[in-house]
């Protein structure tokens, strides 16, 4: 799902973020993904626990306002607020995994790139590569050559154990 909603925003090349732009706003690629992949939870018990944990914590912090219709859009904005800063850790784990399978390469663009705090205003960048550059569809499919795609699902080469011959059986 994840490599998908990546394909779906990448440029012909395969190259995804920093920023996309979805109707009138403008998102990092690490919160387009996350709120893509959010509505997928919406129902879960989990997810109206943590409604009902944020309710009772800006209940009992009085922060809520009186109006009822004003105190959920509150309630809604924070229960986001958390979801996306969770949905990132995940994000970032399956991520992850994709890079280390070779069907993503990943860098960071942003303000203090070399800063030694990892989160100074960087934004990632995802690039598809390998087999996964078929998923940006036509418009990237002249850059992938037959052999590349052949090389791809070629099965590994069987590795053939030598014959044991065995004397003095009869």
């Amino acid at each position: 799902m994840v490599l998908s909603l990546i394909a779906e925003v990448a440029s012909p090349e395969g190259e995804a973020g920093p920023f996309i732009r979805r109707s009138q706003e403008q998102l990092t690629l690490r919160d387009f993904l996350c709120d893509s992949l959010t509505p997928m939870g919406m129902r879960s018990p989990r997810r109206r626990a943590l409604t009902e944990r944020v309710a009772s914590d800006l209940a009992r912090q009085k922060l809520l306002p009186a109006d009822p219709n004003a105190a959920e859009r509150m309630i809604n904005d924070e229960v986001h607020r958390r979801v996306r800063a969770s949905g990132k850790t995940n994000l970032s784990r399956a991520v992850s995994e994709l890079v280390s399978a070779g069907l993503l390469k990943r860098y960071y663009k942003g303000y203090a790139v070399d800063h030694e705090n990892r989160g100074a205003q960087r934004h990632a960048v995802y690039v598809l590569c390998g087999i996964a550059r078929c998923l940006v569809g036509s418009r990237a499919s002249a850059s992938i050559s037959s052999t590349e795609l052949t090389a791809a699902f070629r099965p590994a080469p069987q590795q053939t154990m030598p014959l044991l011959h065995f004397s003095g059986l009869e």
